[in-house]
Order: structure tokens, then sequence, then C-alpha cells
């Protein structure tokens, strides 16, 4: 049997899976569930001296309060065009004092949470389809193989759909605790 072949195509469907499964999270990481976090401001693009940077690279961004972020801009002069980014990207209205912006989010509607939840299916989805994909490659592949028994690529075949069912459990799991989540504002 070709053991180093098989292991080579485990290897790689699990990786991929795992990124698929990584991509899932940090897209719901920047969810906005009535907390605060950084990572809904520090992608964000703005204008500094003639190129677009995130907004990460030219601040320092803070959570002091469940509801407030705090951007504090390393260059004075960046201040009124990061206000412009947060106004444009977050439709919210930052405050600004002095070489501080205060953004202070509101909660939640029930219509927004429910429409969020909506969007969490539709990446959850997303997601599962991803891994599903890497599954049907690496049975490709594992059928194709030379010279094993039809035993044996039934047991590989299996090994492969534990290995996806783990992945898909996992996005699963993080699907669910994100939507409490967001419906427990």
């Amino acid at each position: 049997m070709a053991a180093p072949e098989v292991e080579a195509i485990f290897k790689e469907a699990e990786e991929t899976m795992k990124k698929a499964v990584d991509y899932f999270k940090n897209e719901i990481a920047g969810f906005r569930t009535g907390r605060a976090s950084t990572k809904l401001v520090e992608d964000i693009k703005v204008e500094y001296y003639g190129s677009k940077m995130p907004l990460k690279q030219i601040a320092s961004i803070m959570v002091p309060e469940p509801n407030q972020i705090v951007v504090q801009p390393w260059d004075q002069n960046a201040v009124s065009e990061i206000e412009k980014a947060i106004r444009e990207y977050l439709n919210l209205n930052p405050t600004v004092q002095g070489n501080v912006i205060r953004i202070t989010l509101p909660p939640p509607t029930e219509e927004r949470r429910r429409e969020m939840v909506r969007l969490l299916h539709k990446l959850a989805e997303e997601a599962r389809v991803a891994v599903r994909n890497v599954r049907r490659e690496a049975k490709e592949k594992i059928e194709d193989l030379e010279g094993v028994s039809e035993d044996e690529i039934r047991r590989l075949l299996e090994r492969l759909q534990k290995l996806t069912d783990k992945y898909v459990e996992t996005i699963n799991k993080l699907a669910a605790a994100k939507e409490e989540e967001i419906m427990s504002l």
C-alpha cells in the first residue's frame, strides 16, 4: 500500500479543512454583538499620506467599556482622516477629543440581531461546503490510488468522513456560540 501517499492526502485535507475553519472564525470574530471589539475597526482603510493603511497600523485601539472603542492615532495629523474613515465604514459618528477618537456603539435592534444570525448561518454553510469540497477532492485521490484493496479504500474513506465530521462539528459549535452571543444582548 502507498502509505506515505495516503498520509500526504490526509495531511493536505486536514490542513485545508483547518484553514476553512480558521477563515470562518476570523469572519465571525468581527461580528458586532453589542460588545465593542477592536476587530470592528482595526482593518478599516484610512487615507494616510497618499496611501490606504489599515487603522491598526497608524493608531492604538482600545476597548475601555463594553460599548466603546477608543482610537488614539500615533500621528496627530491623521485624526481627521481616521474620523472620516470610521464615519464612512461604520456609519457611526465618532467623537473627537483632542488626539483621541471615541466610538460609542449603540445596542443592536432585534431586527439587526436576526439579520446578523442569518448572515452567520450563511457563512457557516459556506465554511461547511468548503470542508466538504476538501473531502470530495481527497476522496477522488484515495479512489485513484493504485494497488490498494477495496476494503482498504473503504477504511480510508471512513477515516476521511470522520475527519470531515470533526471539522463540520467545529464549525457548528462556533456558529452556535456566536448565535447565542448575538441573541443574548
